[in-house]
């Protein structure tokens, strides 16, 4: 009998443990969205759909890939190994923000200036870097989830506005909160001024 009271007392102990920890994760995103410095990012689309979860639209940036000039602490034909990366960001004239430098590693050499963020990426994959080209970095942004039966056509408009077919609309853009740690979350899908879909706080 008492073996089974300390079983079920476990058991209750595991699930507020569980519900606790998930409690921080919820917290924490709402914080990063309630509180973070908001960029917003050119992107276009990778790849639509998650049968599990509804429609998505999977994401590139602009920050996406960051070309070899613009990692301060990687010497001229360095293997830029897999790993943390800090892509500093500023805001371009179209309202955009762009990498202007980077450095492999959790931190920047430099402190951001008051019109910069520095958001940390991953490097996935290690490469001999010749001048001229980029690296590959994922932000953990890189899906966006939208209402069943939207993702398709979302991403057939984002490829005719990249092709330059439509070039008199704005591209579509992603604001996104970025954390003083350089985490990111994103808080809204944009049609050039117009919000499509807002990510809630819980």
């Amino acid at each position: 009998m008492m073996s089974r009271y300390k079983l079920v007392i476990a058991a209750i102990v595991l699930a507020l443990a569980q519900i606790g920890f998930l409690g921080w994760m919820i917290a924490g995103r709402a914080a990063i969205l309630r509180d973070g410095k908001e960029v917003l990012l050119k992107v276009e689309p990778v790849d639509p759909r998650d049968l599990l979860r509804g429609d998505y639209v999977r994401l590139g940036y602009d920050i996406s890939r960051i070309e070899v000039e613009k990692i301060a602490n990687l010497a001229q034909g360095e293997l830029a190994t897999a790993g943390p990366v800090v892509v500093r960001l500023k805001k371009d004239a179209d309202g955009y923000w762009r990498a202007t430098s980077a450095w492999l590693g959790a931190a920047a050499a430099t402190p951001a200036g008051a019109d910069e963020v520095d958001m940390v990426g991953h490097v996935t994959d290690g490469w001999s870097l010749p001048p001229g080209s980029t690296i590959g970095v994922d932000y953990g942004i890189e899906r966006f989830y939208v209402p069943e039966g939207e993702g398709l056509a979302i991403e057939e408009e984002m490829r005719k506005r990249n092709s330059g077919a439509e070039p008199e609309l704005r591209s579509f853009g992603i604001k996104v909160a970025v954390a003083r740690d350089g985490s990111g979350q994103i808080k809204a899908l944009m049609d050039g001024e117009t919000m499509l879909f807002e990510e809630p706080l819980y």
